[in-house]
């Protein structure tokens, strides 16, 4: 559907026919599929031959994926700032770019420090992409009356776990080098990052006035969620990293390894559209809620019971809440400070990456301790049993509707 005459002058400047909506949520998704599915969690799938191919402890692999949840982190607080304001779309962009490149140059580090320095960089690419996609499309979704479409948008993340988890099956099927992981994975982002340059050709919707977005209002409710937010980020990132390596448990490699992280990202495709019922019935914070208690009880399950149950249920509980608590979390700041939606994203996005540093670090010094990831598991649990009560605290605290 393009857009009528009267909305095609009202385009923002440089922009002369908007694309559809559904053309955007599409180039959303295989963004999304690029920057999430794959540049963040391709890592989770070829962790344990990349331990065994660099002789890389627990805690080694804990403090590379804190390294990129801190360049995550920091692209957040970039992104809070005015600077962008008009290249959201060059930084979009670039973020792709950059990340595709950067799967490319994994098998050339050496050590903890050089892969550290990789997946740090990698970090800031996914936050810009995550963040200014999300700005631009997210605006013509509101446009159009057309807000479901987010769980397109959304269903990326798991399109993108869904293809490494594939690709992880053949390379076990080929017994092929660790290396050759990541070379396939850079180049299955350069051609979806060329498929979301082409999809995506748009700037945000700006306001009548053209001003800039108001700083955050840090009321309690606000203050609230986006600890939670935070602690979820910490919660259910030790699963996301480490799954598949709670598979392998220090045996042969074994093609469950890559079936388990396939159910992760099925689980997660649809998962927006699973939990749409329950938000449109109990509002975005008590379903964010819901989902933490949820993803808590598939946290603990993959460590708890034995192969191969607690580990498919903690990967098919893991795909079927994380990418929709994510959404729903971004969904109730957006609800809290409509008047700035920018640098709600960046503010709500840098304390889901504060947890996500936090998360691997701790379970994989725990890993080390114990020799297994059992108690960094049930700590992460923990986190997001408090993530749903900080949840709670704030819908009772939330001046007007509790939605």
């Amino acid at each position: 559907m393009l857009l009528d005459k009267k909305e095609a002058e009202s385009a923002p400047s440089g922009v002369h026919l908007q694309p559809s909506v559904v053309r955007l949520a599409l180039g959303g998704m295989i963004a999304m599929s690029v920057a999430m599915g794959i540049g963040r969690f391709v890592y989770t799938p070829l962790l344990p031959e990349l331990m065994d191919g660099l002789h890389l402890s627990p805690s080694d692999a804990g403090l590379i994926a804190s390294a990129n949840y801190v360049g995550y982190l920091l692209g957040a607080i970039l992104a809070a700032y005015g600077w962008a304001a008009g290249r959201e779309r060059n930084m979009f962009l670039a973020g792709l770019v950059a990340m595709t490149l950067l799967l490319a140059a994994m098998p050339f580090a050496g050590g903890v420090w050089a892969l550290s320095i990789i997946r740090f960089a990698a970090g800031i690419a996914s936050a810009f992409v995550m963040i200014f996609s999300s700005t631009i499309i997210f605006g013509h979704f509101d446009k159009a009356g057309r807000g479901g479409l987010q769980a397109l948008h959304f269903g990326g993340v798991g399109l993108g776990i869904a293809v490494s988890a594939i690709l992880l099956l053949v390379l076990i099927a080929t017994q092929a080098h660790w290396t050759a992981g990541w070379y396939a994975s850079a180049i299955m982002a350069f051609v979806g990052s060329i498929a979301a340059a082409i999809l995506v050709r748009a700037d945000p919707v700006r306001s009548a006035n053209g001003h800039r977005e108001p700083p955050l209002n840090w009321d309690r409710p606000l203050v609230l969620i986006t600890v939670a937010y935070g602690l979820f980020g910490a919660g259910y990132i030790v699963t996301a990293t480490f799954l598949v390596a709670i598979v392998r448990g220090g045996h042969e490699q074994s093609v469950l390894e890559g079936w388990v992280w396939l159910a992760a990202g099925i689980a997660a495709g649809p998962s927006v559209l699973f939990w749409a019922p329950l938000h449109r019935r109990f509002g975005l914070i008590a379903t964010f809620a819901i989902g933490c208690l949820v993803e808590a009880f598939g946290v603990s399950a993959s460590v708890l019971m034995p192969l191969p149950f607690g580990p498919f249920i903690g990967g098919v509980l893991l795909g079927g809440t994380f990418v929709a608590v994510t959404a729903l979390g971004l969904n109730i700041g957006r609800m809290l400070a409509p008047q700035s939606q920018r640098r709600v994203f960046a503010s709500m996005t840098a304390a889901f990456g504060t947890g996500q540093i936090v998360g691997p670090v701790v379970a994989g010094y725990l890993a080390d301790l114990s020799g297994s990831y059992t108690s960094g598991s049930l700590v992460a649990a923990l986190a997001l049993v408090v993530s749903a009560l900080l949840a709670i605290m704030a819908r009772a605290h939330e001046p007007g509707t509790q939605n």
